[in-house]
C-alpha cells in the first residue's frame, strides 16, 4: 500500500536524490564535452572536462581517456599517476599495463616497465604485446640475452610481429650474430619489401661484412624509399667515414641535421668527420652540440675524441 502511495502521491524525490542525479548528469556532461573537445583537436579544453567528470566520479574509463590525453600532451608523470591509480582501481585489465609500461619505457624508468609488463603477462599469458614490451625492458637494461628471449617469444606468439622482429634484428647485430639478424630481416621484407628500417639493418650487415657497396647501395635505396629518413643518411654518413670520403660524409650529416637539428649522433659524427678533415674548430662546436643534446653522451665522447687525438685543451669544458 505505501508503495502504491509514494507511486501515485506525485511526490519528488528526497533532496539526496536529486543532488544525485544532478551529480551524474553534470558527470555526463563533462564527459561528453571532454570527448567531444577531443574530437576537435583541443586536448587542453578536454582535459579541463575530465578532470571536472572525474571531481564527481572516479570513473575508470574517463580516467583512460585522461591518460591518453596526458601521453598526446607529453605530460608523461601525470599520466603515470592516473595509470597506477587505474591498475588498483580495476587489477585485471591487460591494456592499462600495456598503456603503463609504454609510459615507463618513456621514463627510462626500465625496472617498472618490466614490472608492468609481467603483471600483463600474469593476466593473460599469451599476449604478444606484453612480452615485446618485456623485451624492450630488458634492452634499456642492457640484458641483450633476455631481450632476446622475449622477444621470440612474442614473435612465437605473433609470427607477422614486425616490431619484435626488428628489435630482436637490432639485438643480433649488436651480438655479431650476423646470420640469425639476417633471417629476420628476410623475414620483414617478406611482409613488406620497402620495411625502412630492415633495409637499415640488412645495409648495417653488409658493412660488418665486408661488403661496402652493397652497403652503400640499400643506405642509398632507403633515401630514395623516404627522403626523410635522417637514419639512412646517418648510416651512409658513418660509411663514408670508414671510406674516407670525409667531405662526402659531412654533408650527408648535414641533410640529417636539417631533417632533426636536436638528432645529437648526427652533430656527434659531423664532429668525428670533421676533426679527421682537420676542421678542429668545427668539431669543437659539433661536439659541444651533441653533448648539450645528450650530456649522458660525455664519458663516451670524451674517450672517442680522445682517441682520435684530440687534446683536453684543445675541448674546453668539454672534457
Amino acid at each position: 500500500m505505501n508503495f502504491l502511495k509514494s507511486l501515485f502521491s506525485g511526490k519528488s524525490d528526497t533532496p539526496d536524490n536529486e543532488k544525485k542525479k544532478n551529480e551524474q548528469k553534470n558527470f555526463e556532461i563533462f564527459k561528453y564535452d571532454g570527448l567531444r573537445a577531443q574530437r576537435m583537436g583541443r586536448p587542453d579544453y578536454a582535459v579541463k572536462c575530465f578532470k571536472e567528470a572525474l571531481a564527481i566520479e572516479e570513473d575508470f574509463e574517463t580516467m583512460g581517456y585522461l591518460s591518453h590525453l596526458y601521453i598526446q600532451m607529453e605530460e608523461i608523470e601525470k599520466a603515470r599517476e592516473l595509470l597506477e591509480k587505474m591498475v588498483d582501481m580495476e587489477p585485471h585489465v591487460v591494456s592499462t599495463y600495456l598503456t603503463l609500461a609504454n609510459v615507463c619505457y618513456m621514463q627510462e624508468d626500465y625496472p617498472a616497465m618490466e614490472k608492468a609488463a609481467n603483471k600483463a603477462i600474469g593476466i593473460e599469458e599469451g599476449n604478444a604485446a606484453a612480452y615485446f614490451l618485456l623485451g624492450k625492458a630488458r634492452q634499456g637494461q642492457h640484458d641483450s640475452l633476455m631481450t632476446i628471449a622475449h622477444l621470440t617469444k612474442a614473435i612465437t606468439l605473433k609470427d607477422d610481429f614486425i616490431e619484435a622482429r626488428l628489435m630482436r634484428a637490432e639485438a643480433l647485430l649488436k651480438m655479431k650474430q650476423y646470420n640469425e639478424t639476417m633471417e629476420d630481416v628476410n623475414a620483414i621484407l617478406a611482409q613488406n619489401p620497402d620495411e625502412e628500417t630492415a633495409i637499415l639493418l640488412r645495409g648495417k650487415v653488409k658493412e660488418a661484412t665486408g661488403h661496402t657497396e652493397e652497403a652503400e647501395a640499400d643506405y642509398r635505396l632507403v633515401t630514395e624509399i623516404n627522403p626523410f629518413n635522417e637514419q639512412a643518411y646517418l648510416c651512409l654518413g658513418v660509411l663514408y667515414i670508414n671510406l674516407k670520403k670525409l667531405q662526402e660524409a659531412i654533408e650527408l650529416f648535414d641533410e640529417a641535421i636539417e631533417l632533426n637539428p636536436r638528432s645529437a649522433d648526427a652533430y656527434k659524427e659531423r664532429g668525428r668527420a670533421k676533426l679527421l678533415n682537420n676542421d678542429k674548430e668545427g668539431s669543437v662546436e659539433d661536439m659541444k652540440k651533441a653533448l648539450e643534446l645528450n650530456p649522458k653522451e660525455e664519458a663516451h665522447l670524451n674517450g672517442q675524441f680522445k682517441n682520435l687525438g684530440m687534446k683536453e685543451e684543445t675541448l674546453p669544458g668539454i672534457f
